[in-house]
């Protein structure tokens, strides 16, 4: 089961999502500068994070009027991509983005911080497009607890540790689209493409079924 390029923008445990159609070219990668480039195949050079601070991706495409042939096998209106963008900007709330790639994968929630688009002049509604993201990070406020010190009899403020919510959002469903595999599935919404057995176990899927799945089918996840 051979895994191709592709990313994916999701909102809301992937109740709303598309693949992107057209592949950019190049993806940036950066961390307040601290970044290395390298050559991926079939997406040109990459800005790869090396520390663990919050990441930020950019890259520039098109949502094409028709299909290409280098587009993903889904192509929706061009108008039906920029809506959703906008949509979800308006929530505030973080997006899931997935990059699926042969030497390294990327899933993570992350906030829009700019979404840049105009008409194609040369491509009459085709629409060309720039997205800024930033990883997300859940957090909980803190608990500020009151004590009392027993030589001054004054109260001082302290802070427990800081702690941080799981950011993976897992969901509970999974609709086919065309193209779709078990390993596929398994890495969009699992992040691991090898757990896809785990996925043919619970919704009872025989190994003759594998290669003949049903577009539109609804899997329940592990």
């Amino acid at each position: 089961m051979a895994d191709k390029y592709g990313i994916y923008l999701s909102y809301n445990n992937q109740q709303e999502g598309f693949e992107i159609p057209i592949l950019p070219g190049e993806i940036e990668i950066s961390n307040g500068g601290n970044s290395s480039k390298y050559d991926v195949s079939a997406l040109g050079e990459i800005n790869v994070i090396k520390s663990p601070q919050l990441a930020e991706y950019k890259f520039s495409s098109i949502f094409p009027a028709f299909n290409l042939p280098f587009s993903s096998e889904i192509v929706f209106d061009p108008g039906y991509y920029k809506d959703l963008i906008l949509k979800w900007m308006e929530t505030k709330r973080p997006i899931r983005f997935v990059f699926t790639g042969s030497t390294f994968d990327i899933n993570v929630a992350a906030s829009i911080e700019s979404f840049d688009w105009k008409e194609s002049a040369g491509s009459p509604g085709t629409i060309e497009y720039s997205l800024s993201l930033k990883e997300y990070v859940f957090y909980r406020p803190q608990k500020i607890v009151v004590k009392k010190k027993t030589t001054t009899n004054k109260k001082t403020t302290t802070s427990k540790k800081k702690t941080r919510a799981n950011d993976k959002q897992t969901p509970k469903t999974y609709k086919l689209v065309s193209g779709d595999t078990l390993a596929k599935v398994a890495k969009k919404t699992l992040g691991d493409s090898g757990r896809w057995k785990e996925i043919q176990k619970l919704n009872g899927i025989k190994d003759s079924e594998l290669k003949s799945l049903k577009v539109g089918r609804v899997l329940k996840l592990p």
